[in-house]
Protein backbone atom coordinates (compact mmCIF):
# COMPACT_ATOMS: atom_id res chain seq x y z
CA UNK A 1 0.00 0.00 0.00
CA UNK A 2 1.92 3.01 -0.95
CA UNK A 3 0.66 6.66 -0.40
CA UNK A 4 1.47 10.18 -0.12
CA UNK A 5 2.46 11.25 2.93
CA UNK A 6 2.80 14.89 4.52
CA UNK A 7 4.97 15.17 7.41
CA UNK A 8 4.70 18.20 9.31
CA UNK A 9 7.51 18.78 12.00
CA UNK A 10 9.43 21.53 12.88
CA UNK A 11 12.66 19.59 14.19
CA UNK A 12 14.65 19.12 10.57
CA UNK A 13 16.45 16.17 11.92
CA UNK A 14 13.37 14.31 13.45
CA UNK A 15 11.23 15.36 10.14
CA UNK A 16 14.23 13.64 8.22
CA UNK A 17 13.90 10.42 10.36
CA UNK A 18 10.67 10.39 9.24
CA UNK A 19 10.56 10.69 6.04
CA UNK A 20 13.17 7.62 5.64
CA UNK A 21 10.86 5.30 7.23
CA UNK A 22 7.76 6.29 5.26
CA UNK A 23 10.11 6.12 2.15
CA UNK A 24 11.63 2.30 3.13
CA UNK A 25 8.02 1.33 3.00
CA UNK A 26 7.50 2.82 -0.21
CA UNK A 27 5.30 5.94 0.18
CA UNK A 28 6.08 9.51 -1.34
CA UNK A 29 6.88 12.38 1.20
CA UNK A 30 6.37 15.77 1.44
CA UNK A 31 8.07 17.26 4.51
CA UNK A 32 7.09 20.97 5.57
CA UNK A 33 8.42 22.42 8.79
CA UNK A 34 5.71 25.04 10.15
CA UNK A 35 1.52 24.75 9.78
CA UNK A 36 0.93 27.51 7.66
CA UNK A 37 2.91 25.98 4.78
CA UNK A 38 1.23 22.21 6.37
CA UNK A 39 -2.30 23.51 5.19
CA UNK A 40 -1.06 24.42 2.09
CA UNK A 41 0.07 21.59 1.14
CA UNK A 42 -2.64 20.08 1.99
CA UNK A 43 -4.84 22.24 -0.09
CA UNK A 44 -2.46 21.86 -3.19
CA UNK A 45 -1.52 18.26 -3.12
CA UNK A 46 -4.44 16.43 -1.03
CA UNK A 47 -2.13 13.96 0.44
CA UNK A 48 -3.30 10.60 2.06
CA UNK A 49 -1.99 10.89 5.26
CA UNK A 50 -0.73 14.13 7.82
CA UNK A 51 1.58 13.54 10.61
CA UNK A 52 1.38 16.40 12.32
CA UNK A 53 3.52 17.62 15.26
CA UNK A 54 1.71 20.04 17.63
CA UNK A 55 4.39 22.41 18.55
CA UNK A 56 5.09 24.21 15.24
CA UNK A 57 5.46 27.67 14.70
CA UNK A 58 3.06 30.00 12.47
CA UNK A 59 0.19 27.85 13.37
CA UNK A 60 0.74 24.85 15.48
CA UNK A 61 -1.06 21.17 14.72
CA UNK A 62 -4.24 22.03 16.63
CA UNK A 63 -4.66 24.84 15.42
CA UNK A 64 -3.75 23.34 11.77
CA UNK A 65 -6.24 20.10 13.16
CA UNK A 66 -9.26 23.01 13.49
CA UNK A 67 -9.10 24.46 10.40
CA UNK A 68 -9.16 21.43 8.15
CA UNK A 69 -11.90 20.06 9.98
CA UNK A 70 -13.77 23.04 10.66
CA UNK A 71 -12.29 25.88 9.01
CA UNK A 72 -10.43 28.87 9.79
CA UNK A 73 -12.17 31.96 12.16
CA UNK A 74 -13.24 35.24 10.27
CA UNK A 75 -9.55 36.53 9.21
CA UNK A 76 -7.72 34.47 10.63
CA UNK A 77 -6.23 33.46 7.44
CA UNK A 78 -5.94 35.73 4.09
CA UNK A 79 -9.52 35.90 1.93
CA UNK A 80 -10.70 32.36 0.49
CA UNK A 81 -8.48 30.87 -1.97
CA UNK A 82 -5.02 32.27 -0.47
CA UNK A 83 -2.85 29.59 0.22
CA UNK A 84 -2.98 28.14 3.47
CA UNK A 85 -7.24 28.73 3.59
CA UNK A 86 -8.18 24.78 2.80
CA UNK A 87 -11.84 24.04 3.31
CA UNK A 88 -13.37 22.91 6.67
CA UNK A 89 -14.43 19.43 5.29
CA UNK A 90 -11.59 17.23 4.91
CA UNK A 91 -11.49 13.92 6.49
CA UNK A 92 -7.75 13.79 5.76
CA UNK A 93 -6.22 11.36 8.55
CA UNK A 94 -4.37 13.08 10.62
CA UNK A 95 -1.56 11.45 13.00
CA UNK A 96 -0.50 13.74 15.76
CA UNK A 97 2.57 13.72 17.63
CA UNK A 98 3.01 15.52 20.48
CA UNK A 99 5.42 16.11 23.58
CA UNK A 100 2.56 16.69 25.72
CA UNK A 101 1.50 13.66 27.95
CA UNK A 102 -1.04 14.65 30.30
CA UNK A 103 -4.37 13.22 29.11
CA UNK A 104 -6.73 16.16 28.26
CA UNK A 105 -3.87 17.53 25.73
CA UNK A 106 -4.07 14.52 24.03
CA UNK A 107 -7.53 14.11 24.22
CA UNK A 108 -8.49 17.56 22.84
CA UNK A 109 -6.24 17.17 19.56
CA UNK A 110 -8.77 14.16 19.19
CA UNK A 111 -11.92 16.59 19.77
CA UNK A 112 -10.50 19.17 17.51
CA UNK A 113 -10.40 15.65 14.74
CA UNK A 114 -7.47 14.09 15.00
CA UNK A 115 -7.46 10.61 14.39
CA UNK A 116 -4.63 8.59 16.34
CA UNK A 117 -1.78 10.55 17.87
CA UNK A 118 1.68 9.10 19.63
CA UNK A 119 3.76 10.95 22.61
CA UNK A 120 7.41 12.28 21.95
CA UNK A 121 9.65 10.08 22.17
CA UNK A 122 8.20 7.29 20.23
CA UNK A 123 9.39 3.86 18.36
CA UNK A 124 9.67 4.58 14.93
CA UNK A 125 7.66 0.97 14.60
CA UNK A 126 5.52 2.24 16.85
CA UNK A 127 5.09 5.04 14.09
CA UNK A 128 4.87 3.06 10.97
CA UNK A 129 2.37 0.71 12.78
CA UNK A 130 -0.29 3.73 13.43
CA UNK A 131 0.37 4.80 9.59
CA UNK A 132 0.01 1.46 8.25
CA UNK A 133 -3.60 1.23 10.41
CA UNK A 134 -4.47 4.88 9.66
CA UNK A 135 -3.97 4.20 5.61
CA UNK A 136 -5.65 0.83 5.93
CA UNK A 137 -8.56 2.74 7.55
CA UNK A 138 -8.57 5.42 4.67
CA UNK A 139 -10.78 5.33 1.90
CA UNK A 140 -9.84 6.79 -1.66
CA UNK A 141 -6.32 8.15 -2.66
CA UNK A 142 -4.34 4.85 -1.50
CA UNK A 143 -4.34 1.64 -3.59
CA UNK A 144 -5.78 -1.51 -2.76
CA UNK A 145 -5.40 -4.65 -4.32
CA UNK A 146 -8.53 -5.52 -6.62
CA UNK A 147 -10.48 -7.66 -5.00
CA UNK A 148 -14.26 -9.29 -6.32
CA UNK A 149 -16.28 -7.05 -4.85
CA UNK A 150 -19.27 -8.76 -2.13
CA UNK A 151 -22.77 -7.68 -2.39
CA UNK A 152 -23.22 -4.16 -2.24
CA UNK A 153 -26.38 -4.86 -0.24
CA UNK A 154 -24.22 -6.87 2.35
CA UNK A 155 -21.76 -3.70 2.80
CA UNK A 156 -24.89 -1.02 3.60
CA UNK A 157 -25.49 -1.04 7.44
CA UNK A 158 -28.89 0.44 8.65
CA UNK A 159 -30.42 1.75 11.99
CA UNK A 160 -33.36 3.82 11.59
CA UNK A 161 -32.32 6.95 9.28
CA UNK A 162 -28.87 6.23 9.27
CA UNK A 163 -26.99 4.47 6.73
CA UNK A 164 -23.16 3.26 6.84
CA UNK A 165 -22.09 2.47 3.31
CA UNK A 166 -18.48 0.55 4.25
CA UNK A 167 -17.85 -0.08 0.70
CA UNK A 168 -17.81 3.70 -0.29
CA UNK A 169 -16.85 4.91 3.27
CA UNK A 170 -20.15 7.12 3.18
CA UNK A 171 -22.35 8.17 6.13
CA UNK A 172 -26.00 9.60 5.55
CA UNK A 173 -28.36 10.58 8.36
CA UNK A 174 -32.01 10.85 6.62
CA UNK A 175 -30.44 11.24 3.23
CA UNK A 176 -28.02 14.37 4.45
CA UNK A 177 -24.82 13.04 3.45
CA UNK A 178 -22.27 13.43 7.11
CA UNK A 179 -18.23 13.55 6.64
CA UNK A 180 -16.79 11.62 9.23
CA UNK A 181 -13.21 11.41 10.19
CA UNK A 182 -11.63 7.59 9.95
CA UNK A 183 -12.06 6.66 13.46
CA UNK A 184 -15.45 8.10 13.74
CA UNK A 185 -16.61 5.75 10.56
CA UNK A 186 -14.71 3.10 12.47
CA UNK A 187 -16.62 3.09 15.24
CA UNK A 188 -19.65 4.13 13.50
CA UNK A 189 -19.63 1.32 11.47
CA UNK A 190 -18.88 -1.25 14.33
CA UNK A 191 -22.13 -0.37 15.75
CA UNK A 192 -24.17 -0.42 12.76
CA UNK A 193 -23.25 -4.08 12.29
CA UNK A 194 -24.58 -4.32 15.26
CA UNK A 195 -27.91 -2.05 16.14
CA UNK A 196 -29.03 -1.85 19.83
CA UNK A 197 -25.70 -4.20 20.81
CA UNK A 198 -24.18 -2.81 24.10
CA UNK A 199 -20.22 -1.95 23.37
CA UNK A 200 -17.54 -1.51 26.14
CA UNK A 201 -15.08 1.73 25.39
CA UNK A 202 -12.59 -1.41 25.28
CA UNK A 203 -14.69 -3.32 22.63
CA UNK A 204 -14.93 0.21 20.73
CA UNK A 205 -11.46 1.26 21.09
CA UNK A 206 -10.25 -2.01 19.74
CA UNK A 207 -11.78 -1.84 16.71
CA UNK A 208 -10.43 1.42 16.25
CA UNK A 209 -7.00 1.31 17.16
CA UNK A 210 -6.37 -2.30 17.64
CA UNK A 211 -4.40 -3.72 20.62
CA UNK A 212 -2.11 -0.89 21.21
CA UNK A 213 -1.93 0.06 24.89
CA UNK A 214 -0.93 3.85 24.85
CA UNK A 215 -4.44 4.78 23.65
CA UNK A 216 -6.77 6.38 26.60
CA UNK A 217 -10.31 4.75 26.29
CA UNK A 218 -11.61 8.30 26.90
CA UNK A 219 -10.27 8.56 22.90
CA UNK A 220 -13.91 6.62 22.51
CA UNK A 221 -16.02 9.46 24.44
CA UNK A 222 -14.51 11.84 22.37
CA UNK A 223 -15.35 10.05 19.20
CA UNK A 224 -18.44 9.24 20.42
CA UNK A 225 -19.15 13.58 21.44
CA UNK A 226 -18.23 14.68 18.12
CA UNK A 227 -20.38 11.56 16.47
CA UNK A 228 -23.35 12.92 18.09
CA UNK A 229 -23.11 16.78 16.80
CA UNK A 230 -22.92 15.31 13.09
CA UNK A 231 -26.03 12.45 13.41
CA UNK A 232 -27.99 13.68 16.31
CA UNK A 233 -30.70 16.48 16.22
CA UNK A 234 -29.86 17.63 19.21
CA UNK A 235 -26.83 16.64 20.37
CA UNK A 236 -27.61 16.85 24.45
CA UNK A 237 -30.36 14.67 24.24
CA UNK A 238 -28.62 11.89 21.95
CA UNK A 239 -31.40 9.14 20.36
CA UNK A 240 -29.39 6.99 18.05
CA UNK A 241 -26.17 6.81 19.94
CA UNK A 242 -27.00 6.65 23.77
CA UNK A 243 -25.36 6.11 26.69
CA UNK A 244 -25.70 2.63 28.38
CA UNK A 245 -24.52 4.19 32.05
CA UNK A 246 -21.66 1.76 33.91
CA UNK A 247 -21.38 0.20 30.22
CA UNK A 248 -20.74 2.09 27.43
CA UNK A 249 -22.37 2.69 24.28
CA UNK A 250 -25.11 1.50 21.70
CA UNK A 251 -26.92 2.50 18.80
CA UNK A 252 -30.24 2.42 18.48
CA UNK A 253 -32.72 3.35 15.63
CA UNK A 254 -35.94 5.28 16.73
CA UNK A 255 -39.23 4.69 15.94
CA UNK A 256 -39.70 5.31 12.24
CA UNK A 257 -42.04 8.18 13.10
CA UNK A 258 -39.71 9.55 15.20
CA UNK A 259 -36.68 9.83 13.02
CA UNK A 260 -38.74 10.45 10.15
CA UNK A 261 -39.90 13.72 11.84
CA UNK A 262 -36.46 14.14 12.58
CA UNK A 263 -35.50 14.20 9.29
CA UNK A 264 -37.89 16.85 7.78
CA UNK A 265 -36.95 18.92 10.86
CA UNK A 266 -33.14 18.77 10.30
CA UNK A 267 -34.70 19.68 6.34
CA UNK A 268 -36.59 22.09 6.80
CA UNK A 269 -33.84 23.81 9.63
Amino acid sequence: MCAFVLVAEDDEKQADLIRRYLEREGHTVGVVHDGRAALEQVRRHEPDLLILDVMMPEVDGLGVTRVLRAGPRPGEFPAAGAPGCPPGTSTLPILMLTARSTEDDLLLGLDLGADDYLTKPYSPRELMARVRTLLRRASGGVHQPQQPPPDPDARVLRAGGLLVDERRHEVTVDGRRVECTPGEFELLAAMAAEPERVFTRPQLLDRIHGSSGYISARTVDVHVLNLRKKIEANPRTPRRLVTVFGVGYKLVAPPEAEWSAEGASRRGA
